[in-house]
């Protein structure tokens, strides 16, 4: 399986479909398509799906339906490509901000401490920055900035450093090769919680994951219709700050409901069959136009 879809009904309920079923919807994350297929499942044959990833292997998995249109690209760039399309406004949005499945498990993708791979992370794979280049040029300083803000990775100072000193003796070039340089910040019972932490904050420093996921909301506003739905699933507290401030201001502004006052979680049997869910978050909301 490319990627198991997490909050699947829970999240598609939020988009209302079933009084919009000719409408225009859009899921910005497309993934392993199973947020996709089950939109697709509940549209009337009028109705139209756009979808959004920056990942090529991730495309390939679009099923061939003429409801349908595929997009490569960030979706940072909802706003531009809803325009070019001359859709209008849209119906619903749903973004699942989890990496996949098959990105963790594709060792040469760089997303994983469990295999030796290089030190890549682009879910874009014809972006420039990698993280072998974040962790041999960046200042200690910006190192700092990235292991603190995104990771929020204890004793980040010593960290960035102890990556400074291993790189004047030989190029960081693999996930092995940080391993090395941070051995001595873990050990057995701690390995995970530490090295998911490094990584966390290099892979959302490489995709500029904060950034695009603000300009993402904001392009919300601009393109869902009156009553039209966001939806929204995250997996550490810096999305779901952003999520969750996002939708109080839009409450405050009168520019969104929100129809979630507490998170949905998954079910511990959807954890328990898939331990990924663990951590995800679902917060959706409605747009209102005065």
């Amino acid at each position: 399986m490319y990627h198991r879809s997490v909050l699947l009904t829970e999240s598609v309920d939020a988009l209302g479909i079933e009084g919009r079923m000719d409408g225009v919807y859009v899921d910005v994350t497309f993934g392993g398509g199973g947020h996709s297929r089950e939109i697709l499942a509940r549209l009337g044959q009028k109705g139209r799906l756009i979808v959004f990833d920056q990942d090529e292997d991730a495309l390939a998995n679009v099923p061939e339906d003429k409801r349908i249109t595929k997009i490569r690209s960030n979706f940072r760039f909802l706003e531009n490509y809803i325009r070019y399309l001359g859709v209008g406004m849209v119906d619903g949005v749903i973004a699942d901000l989890g990496v996949s499945s098959h990105q963790f498990d594709t060792a040469e993708r760089g997303f994983s401490y469990r295999f030796d791979s290089p030190l890549d992370m682009r879910m874009n794979t014809l972006a420039d920055l990698d993280a072998a280049q974040v962790v041999n040029t960046y200042t200690a300083e910006d190192l700092v900035r990235v292991l603190r803000d995104y990771g929020e990775v204890d004793a980040a100072g010593k960290v960035a450093s102890a990556i400074v000193s291993a790189r004047t003796k030989q190029r960081i070039s693999t996930t092995q090769d940080l391993r090395d340089a941070l051995e001595r910040f873990f050990n057995s019972q701690t390995e995970r919680k530490f090295l998911g932490k490094v990584f966390q904050s290099l892979r959302i420093e490489v995709n500029g994951e904060m950034r695009a996921l603000e300009d993402l909301l904001e392009g919300c506003t601009r393109v869902l219709s009156d009553k039209g739905r966001l939806s929204v699933i995250t997996y550490h507290s810096l999305e779901d700050r952003i999520v969750k401030n996002f939708f109080r201001k839009g409450k405050d502004d009168g520019t969104f409901e929100i129809l979630t006052r507490k998170p949905v979680l998954p079910s511990g049997e959807e954890i328990e069959g898939n331990g990924r869910s663990r951590s995800a978050k679902l917060r959706y909301g409605e747009r209102t136009r005065s």
